[in-house]
């Protein structure tokens, strides 16, 4: 029983079977993620962009991006967000071999793209 529970954990926790669209850019998922019910989005990272990456992490597979809300700000459509990078086979300098990588920082991020005007969070 306790073996059948944790593989559904792990099931749970597979970012891989999370719906993705192709972005070309991370603005797109971080106003999506603003409008989202659940405050996040999901997507590909397509275009020059991720080919330059893969080549600089010395890799082919896709670049995933993740944004969670962290914050809701009083001011309309802006939130303190969490944009993960992550990508598997990332090849380090100095490193033997690759491995998964994931790089994530925080933003305060409105729909018009501007940093909110106050920090003043929701009731």
């Amino acid at each position: 029983m306790l073996i059948i529970a944790f593989a559904a954990l792990l099931q749970a926790t597979d970012d891989s079977t999370v719906p993705r669209k192709a972005v070309v850019n991370p603005r797109e998922l971080m106003i999506e993620a603003i409008d989202a019910p659940d405050g996040s989005a999901h997507g590909m990272l397509t275009g020059e962009m991720a080919e330059a990456l893969k080549r600089g992490f010395g890799t082919t597979a896709p670049l995933r991006i993740d944004v969670t809300t962290l914050k809701r700000y009083r001011q309309e459509g802006c939130r303190r967000l969490n944009v993960a990078f992550s990508q598997d086979d990332v090849r380090s300098p100095g490193a033997p071999g690759g491995g998964p990588r994931r790089i994530d920082f925080g933003i305060d991020y409105c729909r018009d793209g501007r940093p909110p005007s106050s920090r003043a969070e929701a009731e």
